[in-house]
């Protein structure tokens, strides 16, 4: 297994602490007037979404987790799990709602392609595309006189709900950036 020192943080390398994976989100080399150089840096783990501070000093070293990712067919949410689908082997998996995310399952419908990741041989988290193309199935109608910079709230056939021009219509298509939450276009 590789190895990370001190030198090695960056923004975006993977690292194992107490055997659970995380992603390094922000990181700062501190040099004090007196005393050793050491970072301060942020870190999500990445079974858990949840992000916590760590101080690194020089001589700690960390291994590299062993990660895998696969592409995976989200099929259904059966009530107690959500179910994907291996494209190659047609193996499937189920997930729990945490593993996913609230704001991740808001913008998810059936038959997306997904990225999963893998620690140890265990599904951990799942990755969808930043823009993702959904319909609009609920959103007030336009009034005579709405304004040009106005929005309003528009319900998606995945049940995420992000304000759109007054001009959107039920039934059309839009391009939603899944990160931000927010309207981006109209899908062409």
């Amino acid at each position: 297994m590789a190895i990370l020192s001190m030198g090695d943080i960056k923004k975006g390398a993977r690292l194992e602490i107490t055997g659970h994976p995380y992603k390094v989100t922000d990181f700062q080399h501190v040099k004090p007037g007196k005393g050793a150089a050491f970072v301060r840096m942020k870190i999500k783990n990445l079974a858990t979404s949840k992000t916590i501070e760590k101080t690194v000093h020089a001589g700690d070293k960390f291994q590299i987790p062993e990660l895998e990712q696969k592409t995976m067919q989200y099929l259904y949410d059966d009530g107690e799990l959500l179910q994907f689908m291996d494209t190659t082997t047609f193996d499937q998996i189920g997930l729990m709602h945490d593993n996913v995310g609230k704001d991740t399952f808001s913008f998810m419908i059936d038959g997306m392609e997904t990225e999963i990741l893998f620690h140890g041989g265990k599904a951990i988290s799942v990755e969808i595309p930043q823009t993702v193309v959904l319909k609009i199935i609920d959103t007030p109608p336009n009034f005579k006189g709405d304004s040009q910079g106005g929005k309003k709230p528009a319900t998606l056939e995945s049940g995420a709900v992000v304000q759109v021009p007054f001009h959107v219509l039920v039934g059309e298509m839009i391009k939603v950036d899944t990160v931000e939450g927010k309207y981006l276009e109209k899908a062409k």
